[in-house]
């Protein structure tokens, strides 16, 4: 009934979901948060001049706190593939099923970031202290920018449509005037 053809399709149901399950199980190991910094502002970048879209966390349309989530989740998964870590594959799928909006990670949901006690607005702002990464979240949790290193911001724009990097002092963006707090993600909190 079920030919040879059939048969490569009946190995692939029961080996694929078999892997991840291996996968997944595998410890939990320490991170190298460096690299996994890298990947995650690697990924950030890979999402300029996607369209903004509210509610949106793919290459069709994504908002501004779905883009930073959805580039840790899959710099997650992807070290927990390169690494056999089933620590930070577990750490990709809990972001993902535990969806937050700006607003709830400045609030501390699950404690995914944590503040670091800079305040301000992004045009007046040093930004020495700050790691390539890092968000700006305004007061009341509307909008959410990143940190991409040397005074440039990336961020899904509401009012630009799109996903733009732009100098966080040089470049006029309404966003960058308006008050915020400074977050950095758990996964890199111990980082120095």
């Amino acid at each position: 009934m079920f030919g040879w053809r059939w048969k490569a399709v009946r190995i692939s149901l029961f080996a694929v979901p078999l892997l991840f399950a291996i996968l997944f199980c595998l410890p939990a190991r320490e991170i190298d948060r460096r690299e996994l910094r890298d990947d995650y502002l690697s990924r950030l970048m890979k999402f300029e001049g996607t369209r903004y879209y509210w509610g949106g966390e793919n290459g069709r349309g994504i908002d501004c706190s779905g883009l930073p989530r959805r580039a840790l989740r899959d710099a997650l998964f992807s070290y927990g593939i390169r690494h056999a870590n089933g620590g930070a594959m577990r750490s990709a799928i809990e972001n993902w099923w535990f969806d937050a909006s700006a607003k709830a990670v400045s609030e501390g949901y699950r404690a995914y970031a944590l503040p670091l006690e800079i305040e301000g607005i992004i045009s007046e702002m040093d930004f020495g202290d700050l790691l390539h990464g890092d968000m700006a979240i305004t007061d009341g949790g509307a909008h959410m920018l990143a940190y991409a290193g040397e005074g440039r911001w990336i961020q899904a724009d509401p009012g630009l449509g799109t996903v733009a990097l732009q100098h966080g002092k040089n470049d006029p963006n309404s966003w960058f005037s308006v008050p915020v707090g400074v977050y950095r993600w758990s996964v890199f909190a111990e980082e120095e």
